[in-house]
């Protein structure tokens, strides 16, 4: 009996470092990374990075994306600690104009562990660090209004998502970073997600896009136009 307890421990294990052998999750975009054409000159790519609130943007509106270089790269669940270390193959390496982070929640809801507001933060300020040491501009956007977690419903993440972007806004104010303010445009009366935006509670519907969409796009202009380029 203690050997076959000890032989489904050690298949337990083996089995998590499997699943664990890509945590980032490297190899979800790495064809179409690979696959993307050279860029003229004139040309200015636009990255968006992030988790599912981005991965589903192209899903709920793919024609926000058609017939521009908008480049997409939001995996569902992760982290701020997963986005750092994708950020160079994912970002960097396909040398965009401009990258637009939107990162936070999962870290809220402890998707990989509980963190501090000011580790979360500390990831992002590390993305864009990178990015601006290769010559990419940087959005930084606020974090979605979010009052409860279907998955995680014991945290209650009101109150820090506020306190996070109250780091995230002061950051881009100190090293002239566009700041991207969605919370505002998307908030109820509870601090949660308007339920005219979004279904529950956390993820943008496509009318929660539209808005996202239209303010997106004022902050790439601004940031286009930041330092005369």
């Amino acid at each position: 009996m203690k050997y076959l307890f000890l032989t489904i421990v050690i298949l337990f294990n083996l089995n998590a470092i499997g699943q664990n052998k890509d945590w980032a999750n490297l190899s979800k975009y790495s064809s179409e990374n690979k696959s993307l054409m050279p860029l003229s000159m004139k040309e200015k790519r636009i990255v968006f990075m992030g988790n599912s609130i981005t991965e589903g943007w192209k899903n709920t509106d793919p024609g926000f994306f058609e017939g521009r270089l908008y480049i997409d790269r939001g995996i569902s669940g992760q982290t701020t600690p997963q986005m750092l270390i994708r950020f160079r193959p994912d970002v960097i390496d396909l040398k965009p104009a401009i990258v637009i982070i939107l990162a936070g929640i999962n870290d809220i809801a402890e998707n990989t562990g509980p963190m501090t507001l000011e580790e979360t933060a500390g990831n992002i300020f590390s993305m864009a660090q990178l990015a601006k040491a290769a010559n990419i501009k940087v959005i930084i956007s606020s974090v979605l209004p979010a009052n409860t977690f279907p998955w995680r419903p014991e945290i209650k993440p009101a109150e820090k998502v506020i306190e996070l972007n109250i780091l995230l806004k002061q950051y881009c104010e100190e090293n002239r970073i566009t700041y991207l303010e969605y919370y505002s445009h998307m908030v109820d009366d509870k601090k949660g997600l308007d339920p005219r935006y979004g279904d529950d509670g956390v993820h943008p519907n496509l009318a929660g896009y539209k808005v996202m969409e239209g303010l997106v796009e004022n902050a790439i202009k601004s940031a286009l136009e930041k330092n005369g380029k």
